[in-house]
């Protein structure tokens, strides 16, 4: 088996398509919309053919809930990983990215925190090598 889609709530898809792709620097892969229904997705300019994120819409009243929970609580609804963390800082606050935690150490990792502007945080990671 293998992952290929994975998804992220948000409360205005076209926002989140702004900031996933011109903030975080991902590219666009499906946009398909069926009257109030829009399937959009994004990838990994690093990986095209590799797993995609679905910015759904949080238009169910579980998953609203769900996602401002998290999002009180400082946890992050998605999580991307780097070989360069504060390079990746640099670029995304330099595109206006708001961070919530700027690179900060951890042991076996270093995490930055984001806004995406659209209910959620997103943590970027830079695992330690051994």
């Amino acid at each position: 088996m293998k992952i290929k889609l994975t998804s992220v709530y948000v409360d205005d898809q076209e926002k989140a398509l702004r900031f996933y792709t011109g903030v975080l620097g991902f590219a666009k892969n499906a946009d398909v919309s069926n009257g109030a229904f829009r399937w959009l997705t994004v990838a990994s300019p690093e990986e095209p053919d590799g797993t995609e994120l679905q910015l759904a819409l949080n238009n169910n009243p579980a998953a609203k809930a769900y996602q401002q929970a998290l999002f009180q609580q400082g946890q992050p609804a998605v999580m991307f990983f780097t070989d360069d963390v504060e390079g990746d800082y640099e670029r995304i606050k330099g595109r206006g990215g708001e961070f919530k935690m700027p690179p900060t150490e951890f042991p076996g990792s270093t995490v930055a925190q984001v806004n995406d502007t659209c209910g959620n945080l997103v943590q970027i990671t830079q695992l330690q090598r051994r």
